[in-house]
């Protein structure tokens, strides 16, 4: 007897297949990759057991990139190559970024500028395109097949040439890209969904590098964002740069090189971490002068050195509630978003404003990354799109100049997204026949003062007297943010229009020829990262048994010593060879050698800790 397969009604035959979709959050400091697996959202790990993947990328010689943390081992000794926080770089122009402390030498091109490396000069959408590779071969390898898409979160706050600058790196790295989702969002939708919350929600989004805050009304599975605020240059990378200015202040430093600059800068950071569960830290470095600074930080001295950019953020968050006509009384809960919310000072801060303990029962890290996925999971197909409704909405308002360099605003802050919106507009000289159009965001009065997004002509327009001709031009903002603009003149329906693509040093024929450069050299690429993360291994393998031989070689015979220094020469050697196999089995060979040494050593730690003890007294 055959056996039929019955299927629900409207249904094909075929079971469903599920579709690979992910959520990446492309974070400051970390970035992450997430999927909807057996229903449950959660975050990809790697090889190693990890899903935090630091946003560091290094150059190093002969073509090899790393990514991640074996980058992030090469920030001290090779700072200029070796890339962090690319994020605050993302659509900026020298004067956008302000003074911050960096090793970088800056090209300041059109719009964005770039980054000179070993490796020819980058753009900061290069730098991140490798971030997002790293992540899609992350996801590929975990859910075993080629990705649909990936919804990418970007911060609330990116104005139109962040968001696609986040877009074109997505496109060089592979991936498609099914939506960008602001990062408060995507951050409700894991915290609604989870606890299935109903009711006003602040959404607190510090960051490494950028600040959002979002107003948001969870009701029946409608996510609608009431408003959104923040600060795209302020973030934790700030409150790592006040301490590293109070380290330079102390140790009566003035101009620090390169190197020390990004070995301070990192020391600064690790304190910051360090005093969200201890009241106080050291910070200790020896710079490349031969200088020792060593400063004992208190968690109340870090509290008042940085005190300010607390403040900062919650400048943001006030005029949030007063754009959606709210009080602090009128929210029921502050979910709080991004490692820098782990900050005593910073939660205290928030707790007092709303008086209210924020809720942290998910992660801060990866709340975005679960959002992010379950809208990617949507948007692929896999749950229907009844099941609940995301309504975004625009941070800045957009809008066109006018006579006098004045702003004449068409669709304004905090509109419902996609949207359209159509104004009429006229001529302003008698046979006047063509009209510049430039187009503007920002929520300043005068053009100077707005962020110049596009510039276009309609042209053919009839001769006739100032004032008669009528141009309608209508903006639309998709789903992810981006803009088009058409304009038309209505007696003849001459028209022209635009998708605005902020100019900032990436066309699309320099796109198609950088992916079709890292298609042509694949292979070669994931040779050259095997290579460099056997060398960086290698390396630290190497330091590591210099030091415990120097300090503890007592513990073995000179024929013991012999034999491990005699591996080490051998891996040294290998390491300058391109070998990235024979590297590895000779890293391996050493740790063999050593192993008994670094058992002796263990146990001479041990003695060393119990010298003095008692039985009872442990």
């Amino acid at each position: 007897m055959a056996l039929l397969q019955i299927s629900e009604p409207g249904l094909s035959a075929a079971p469903h297949q599920h579709r690979l979709a992910v959520g990446i959050d492309l974070g400051t400091t970390n970035s992450l990759v997430a999927s909807v697996k057996s229903g449950s959202a959660s975050c990809l790990r790697d090889e190693d057991g990890k899903s935090l993947l630091p946003s560091v990328v290094h150059y190093g010689r002969d073509g090899e990139i790393l990514v991640g943390r074996s980058a992030q081992t090469r920030q001290n000794d090779d700072p200029a190559n070796t890339i962090v926080s690319v994020k605050r770089f993302m659509g900026r122009g020298l004067v956008d970024i302000g003074e911050l402390a960096t090793p970088y030498r800056f090209v300041d091109e059109p719009g964005m500028l770039k980054l000179v490396t070993r490796a020819g000069v980058k753009s900061p959408v290069e730098v991140s395109a490798d971030i997002l590779k790293t992540l899609k071969t992350r996801a590929e390898a975990s859910l075993g097949g080629e990705l649909v898409g990936a919804v990418i979160t970007v911060p609330a706050y990116f104005d139109d040439a962040q968001r696609q600058a986040t877009k074109d790196a997505a496109r060089l790295a592979g991936l498609n890209v099914l939506r960008l989702l602001n990062e408060p969002t995507a951050a409700a939708i894991a915290y609604g969904l989870d606890n299935g919350a109903e009711g006003t929600f602040v959404v607190y989004d510090l960051g490494g590098g950028t600040f959002d805050v979002s107003v948001l009304e969870l009701s029946r599975g409608v996510f609608e964002v009431r408003a959104t605020s923040g600060d795209a240059q302020l973030g934790g990378d700030d409150f790592d740069h006040r301490l590293y200015c109070w380290v330079l202040e102390q140790a009566g430093l003035m101009t620090p090189s390169a190197q020390d600059q990004r070995l301070l800068l990192t020391r600064a950071r690790e304190a910051k971490e360090a005093l969200t569960e201890h009241d106080s830290t050291r910070i200790t470095a020896v710079l490349s002068d031969g200088q020792v600074i060593d400063q004992e930080l208190t968690a109340h001295d870090f509290q008042q050195l940085t005190a300010h950019l607390v403040q900062k953020t919650l400048l943001p968050v006030k005029k949030a509630l007063r754009d959606a006509k709210l009080t602090a009384a009128d929210i029921k809960g502050v979910v709080l978003v991004g490692g820098a919310t782990r900050m005593p000072h910073v939660r205290r801060a928030v707790a007092e404003l709303f008086g209210q303990e924020p809720l942290t029962n998910l992660d801060p890290d990866k709340v975005v990354a679960l959002g992010a996925a379950m809208q990617a999971n949507v948007l692929a197909g896999n749950k229907g799109d009844d099941d609940w409704l995301l309504l975004d909405v625009i941070p800045l308002s957009l809008g066109l100049e006018t006579m006098g360099g004045l702003v004449e605003k068409v669709i304004p802050r905090n509109s419902t997204i996609p949207t359209a919106r159509a104004q009429e507009f006229t001529t302003f000289k008698d046979g006047q026949t063509a009209m510049a159009i430039h187009v503007l965001q920002g929520e300043r009065e005068l053009v100077a003062d707005c962020r110049s997004l596009a510039r276009f002509e309609l042209r053919g327009i009839p001769a006739m007297v100032a004032g008669a001709a009528r141009i309608r031009v209508t903006f639309q903002v998709d789903a992810d943010g981006l803009l088009s603009v058409a304009a038309r003149e209505m007696s003849t329906g001459v028209e022209a229009s635009i998708t605005v693509k902020p100019s900032y040093g990436l066309a699309d024929n320099d796109i198609a020829r950088m992916l079709q450069d890292s298609m042509a050299h694949a292979q070669d690429d994931m040779q050259a990262r095997k290579l460099g993360e056997a060398r960086v291994e290698a390396e630290s393998l190497l330091n590591a048994l210099d030091v415990a031989l120097t300090s503890d070689g007592d513990l073995i015979s000179a024929e013991e010593q012999s034999a491990i220094r005699t591996s080490m020469d051998n891996l040294r050697h290998l390491s300058a060879q391109d070998n990235a196999d024979a590297i590895r089995i000779a890293a391996e060979a050493l740790n063999q050698a050593s192993s008994d040494f670094a058992a002796r050593r263990m146990d001479a730690a041990v003695r060393r800790g119990l010298a003095g003890q008692n039985i009872a007294e442990l």
